[in-house]
């Protein structure tokens, strides 16, 4: 982990042509306040949330959130000199009570305390820390981040701003990308409903997912339907279908917890429409397309960084 901390480093050196400002030995690019306003408010921050935010530099995205929105959180950075900075200005804002700072190897930190994270990393090293994101994160954990994506992971929400007092680049703007971490809905499903007539019908389901896009396909009694306008969205899902024989169309709206969805299904055929609980189980589970990638190498990314 040494190694990966020291060229996490030197990728973000390589990468600030001009720095904000020159710390001694480790030049850092700071998020303008224009930009740290417009991440905590594509996360809809709120005092009930916990922030982790990774290359925390002089911690002003933590302590803003921490003085305006009333939220917890802490920092990481590599630069002990910016953490105490950090630290001390937190001090004299009156917020050290809820955002602090430590020097610390982001690959060794644990996120799983954050309903937000925050991030202004290169994006070599977003796609090293995208799979812990994934695995540790709660699902529905919002994470926004600065300038750079997370590569196969397609963002939920991207903007593109116009930043006049940027430290770097040309063109003076910053681009801003957001996520909400998908829950794992692979796998097989189950659940009964009742039909017209006090009839039930037994369903089930087979869903694929790569990252928070799922497909997939149903039976009912046997049936072959298809499943359109499949979403996942953190734990929510929603998707709908209709069966060919009766052109009832059902419309599924629910929340994953574990190997559980618990929600309602609105069901419309040709004599009615109504509204029926759905409580559906997973029979079998499945393995997210994304969980099968292979984290790039140190020697990847070296290659990547060879002009």
């Amino acid at each position: 982990m040494a190694i990966i901390r020291i060229f996490a480093a030197l990728l973000l050196l390589a990468a600030v042509p001009v720095p904000a400002q020159d710390f001694g030995d480790t030049p850092y690019v700071q998020t303008p306040m224009s930009v740290v306003e417009r991440m905590l408010q594509m996360a809809k921050l709120n005092a009930r949330d916990y922030v982790i935010d990774l290359g925390s530099g002089d911690g002003r995205l933590v302590i803003t959130a921490a003085k305006k929105y009333g939220a917890r959180g802490f920092g990481v950075d590599l630069d002990r000199r910016l953490v105490d900075l950090a630290n001390r200005t937190a001090a004299k804002t009156g917020v050290a009570d809820r955002a602090a700072f430590y020097e610390r190897d982001l690959y060794e930190t644990d996120f799983s305390a954050a309903s937000v994270m925050t991030i202004y990393l290169l994006p070599e090293v977003n796609l090293m820390v995208r799979p812990k994101l994934l695995a540790t994160l709660k699902p529905g954990t919002r994470i926004v981040t600065h300038d750079y994506d997370m590569g196969e992971w397609q963002p939920d929400e991207q903007i593109v701003m116009d930043v006049p007092d940027k430290p770097v680049g040309r063109d003076k703007k910053s681009k801003v990308f957001f996520w909400l971490v998908p829950a794992n809905a692979a796998g097989k499903w189950r659940w009964e409903a009742p039909l017209e007539a006090g009839k039930s019908a037994v369903f089930e389901m087979t869903l694929a997912q790569n990252f928070q896009k799922i497909s997939g396909s149903a039976t009912v009694d046997g049936r072959a339907l298809t499943l359109a306008n499949a979403r996942l969205a953190g734990e929510e899902i929603s998707f709908e279908f209709t069966d060919p024989v009766t052109q009832t169309r059902y419309v599924c709206n629910g929340r994953i917890v574990g190997h559980n969805i618990s929600g309602s299904i609105q069901v419309a055929s040709a004599n009615a429409q109504r509204q029926l609980g759905w409580d559906a189980a997973r029979t079998e589970l499945g393995t997210p397309a994304h969980a099968l990638l292979k984290q790039p190498t140190m020697q990847e990314l070296q290659e990547k960084m060879q002009p």
